[in-house]
């Protein structure tokens, strides 16, 4: 197994030791292709990072993703897997099937929405087998492997890490909004799978089941003994998604993947670390 990073986010550190580590970036081309399967996991992955430089968000998102597959389609591989995004789908209280109408309202999400019709030419063109599998909301903790992505890191990370050193996690609006919360654990077995079918096509990676930031920070309290109230701020940009759900329902079907890990779970492992 090889890991390309440019460590702008990530760190060697965070790899198993059978890892073979190459540091190099998706846009420069520099790195190793001859493998079997590609998970491209590369991205600016913030709505801020695309708005700041949205030309930088399209080469490491876009250019990345072609300059990528196509290493690799040269070299031989005939199996791709990679990273879409449910923000595409807006903000929604209900499950947001696959097949849905989607739109692209910020630079992050066009890059995306770009990613998959790349994908699809892939497909088509090269009979390639290119899945896209749309995240939602992807957690781990500090304890794991989230740390060294600061104010980038994922918010029940933040969160948690916050009240366990007696600091008041900040919340947009009234912490009503809702995230359909998906352990990293999950997300990584449902790219084996992915890759495994040799699946084509875009599939919702979630759980189905959404909790509001007050409750996530409520579970917080609970696992660690602790009673933070939050601090209420307003959002600082246009366009936040206030509610997401997945229906993942095409990719159980074709692959015969369910989450294992619910939420309280997931924030009692986030947890851990600090009790």
């Amino acid at each position: 197994m090889i890991a390309v990073d440019d460590t702008y986010l990530g760190t060697e550190e965070n790899l198993d030791d059978a890892v073979e580590f190459v540091e190099a970036s998706v846009v420069d081309g520099d790195f190793p292709a001859d493998v079997d399967v590609v998970f491209h996991l590369a991205a600016l992955s913030s709505r801020n990072m695309h708005e700041s430089d949205p030309q930088r968000g399209c080469r490491v998102n876009v250019e990345g993703f072609v300059n990528t597959v196509e290493r690799a389609r040269e070299a031989g591989c005939e199996t791709v897997v990679y990273a879409s995004t449910s923000s595409i789908y807006g903000s929604r209280t209900e499950p947001s099937p696959v097949d849905m109408d989607v739109e692209a309202h910020t630079a992050y999400e066009a890059s995306k929405l770009a990613r998959e019709r790349y994908a699809e030419y892939y497909a088509n063109h090269h009979e390639m087998s290119v899945a896209g599998l749309r995240f939602f909301s992807v957690y781990q903790g500090f304890g794991g492997n989230e740390e060294h992505k600061g104010e980038y890191a994922n918010t029940v990370a933040q969160f948690a890490d916050a009240i366990a050193n007696g600091e008041a996690p900040e919340l947009f609006g009234d912490g009503s909004q809702t995230r359909d919360f998906t352990h990293v654990s999950d997300v990584a077995r449902a790219c084996e799978l992915a890759a495994d079918e040799e699946l084509t096509g875009v599939y919702n990676v979630g759980t189905q089941e959404a909790y509001t930031f007050n409750e996530m920070v409520a579970m917080i309290n609970d696992a660690l003994g602790t009673d933070i109230d939050p601090e209420y701020v307003e959002c600082p940009f246009d366009g936040y998604v206030h509610d997401t759900m997945a229906d993942y329902s095409t990719f159980r079907e074709a692959t015969g993947w369910e989450p294992e890990i619910g939420f309280e779970e997931g924030v009692e492992l986030v947890c851990e670390p600090y009790r």
